[in-house]
């Protein structure tokens, strides 16, 4: 064990040689009492007083019970607004699914449909079968539309 002077510097060890016990660190190996305080002596009137404080009146206790069962039924609406947009979002997703399902079978149809369609045969079938013929240049009539962008026919065009 190393001796502490005061010209040496400060040790962490300190040797006690009259009890017997030396403390290494900050660890100690006798635990001394704290003695006891003396309480104040306080009047009654202010015993009275506090004991008084610390209950709570009918009023307080009301208005505590008022806003205990305010705060439920505001959680138990917050509970049911949540499972219904839960809920709601739910069918959205169906309904979407639905959609998808729907549009992916349109267009499959659509495109069968328009695949099924020879335009060249029917072409053929109108020229011979039914005598049909391309139009020629004089049979043509441009018309420019005024302010709208399409034209509806209800009557013919007059000739000018």
């Amino acid at each position: 064990m190393k001796k502490v002077s005061g010209s040496e510097g400060y040790d962490s060890r300190k040797v006690n040689r009259g009890t017997g016990y030396y403390v290494d660190g900050n660890t100690v190996r006798r635990v001394e009492e704290v003695p006891q305080r003396k309480k104040k002596q306080v009047s009654t009137a202010a015993q009275k007083n506090r004991a008084r404080n610390m209950q709570m009146s009918k009023g307080y206790v009301m208005f505590l019970a008022v806003m205990c069962v305010a705060v439920l039924f505001a959680c138990v609406h917050f509970l049911k607004l949540k499972s219904e947009l839960t809920e709601q979002k739910s069918q959205l997703t169906a309904e979407e699914l639905k959609y998808s399902q729907l549009k992916a079978e349109n267009d499959a149809y659509y495109s069968e449909t328009i695949s099924s369609v020879d335009l060249d045969a029917i072409r053929k079938k109108a020229i011979e079968e039914l005598g049909m013929k391309f139009p020629t240049e004089d049979q043509i009539k441009y018309y420019t539309p005024g302010g709208s962008s399409y034209v509806r026919q209800y009557q013919d065009v007059p000739e000018k």
